[in-house]
């Protein structure tokens, strides 16, 4: 057998055992787990993330963030931080999640995902099972867990939105962004057999604009991929103070509280969590390790 083989298998080893006793506890309550993604960049997805965890918070619930956009991270930057580490550091096994994570004055945790770092674009399938051990502490601190990814259709990106609860995709009204959704949720059946997501339509004029990008996307998704779902999930319309905050590198919900974004993005982080959950979706930290350790059967 060869060392890389002999590695994987050690490792995969140690994933199942972690699993095991991960798994003892079948009353334990588990946090929602929802990954934020979309097919292309510039669509305002990892501040839609930001403001939505302000949001829980400070509606009472533990929140944590994931930045899954690995090697190309920017969730520290709207929140202001400057982290130490990054998850870069748990790949390798030098530190554990609770070691690299940071909290923002918010009380939200955040699990900085790196940037600068071309090695963590890809992971490996050793480097995906070393952090399934890890998330079990999440399941003790949190209540929500955002999984915020990168955009396109890269293994990562894929993998993240797979092993989550919930997938919600983010675009807006330019063809570009609608195509590119098609084209990520495409993938994701094909590839993964995902058959259900969340879309939230992002600066748009009014709801009747936003309604068009749905029927535009479930349209095709009906026409070309039968089997898949897109629930409309709501809008956030285009607001001018929401570019003053990204400047100041803030977030609308400290700096403009009552504005229109602002609004919108605490009734759909509202609505998301008070939604039951589909029945055929354990909806919880246990399902996100399971799918995680399907890599490993």
């Amino acid at each position: 057998m060869d060392q890389a083989k002999g590695l994987r298998n050690i490792v995969k080893k140690d994933a199942l055992i972690k699993k095991e006793a991960f798994m003892a506890s079948e009353n334990r309550k588990y946090p929602r787990v929802i990954a934020v993604t979309s097919g292309k960049g510039g669509v305002g997805k990892t501040n839609i993330v930001g403001n939505m965890a302000v949001a829980l918070s400070r509606a009472g619930k533990r929140v944590v963030i994931i930045d899954a956009d690995v090697g190309l991270a920017n969730i520290d930057i709207i929140f202001n931080l400057r982290p130490q580490y990054s998850i870069r550091h748990v790949v390798s096994s030098e530190m554990s999640l609770q070691e690299v994570m940071v909290t923002t004055d918010h009380g939200i945790s955040i699990i900085p995902g790196g940037s600068g770092f071309a090695d963590l674009t890809q992971l490996s399938e050793g480097e995906k099972l070393n952090l399934i051990g890890e998330f079990e502490a999440l399941a003790d601190i949190s209540d929500v867990i955002f999984v915020d990814t990168g955009a396109g259709i890269s293994s990562n990106v894929l993998y993240f939105n797979s092993t989550s609860d919930e997938c919600i995709v983010i675009a807006t009204k330019e063809p570009t962004s609608i195509t590119d959704a098609y084209a990520l949720m495409k993938v994701m059946s094909q590839q993964h057999d995902s058959k259900y997501f969340k879309l939230i339509v992002n600066m748009v004029d009014n709801e009747k604009e936003a309604k068009r990008v749905y029927a535009a996307l479930s349209s095709a998704l009906d026409k070309f991929l039968k089997d898949v779902v897109l629930e409309y999930a709501g809008f956030i319309p285009f607001d001018p103070h929401l570019q003053k905050a990204v400047q100041k590198r803030g977030l609308i919900m400290d700096l403009h509280p009552l504005s229109p974004a602002s609004k919108a993005m605490e009734d759909l982080a509202v609505n998301l969590v008070n939604t039951t959950r589909r029945p055929h979706s354990q909806g919880n930290l246990k399902f996100f390790v399971n799918k995680m350790l399907g890599v490993a059967n």
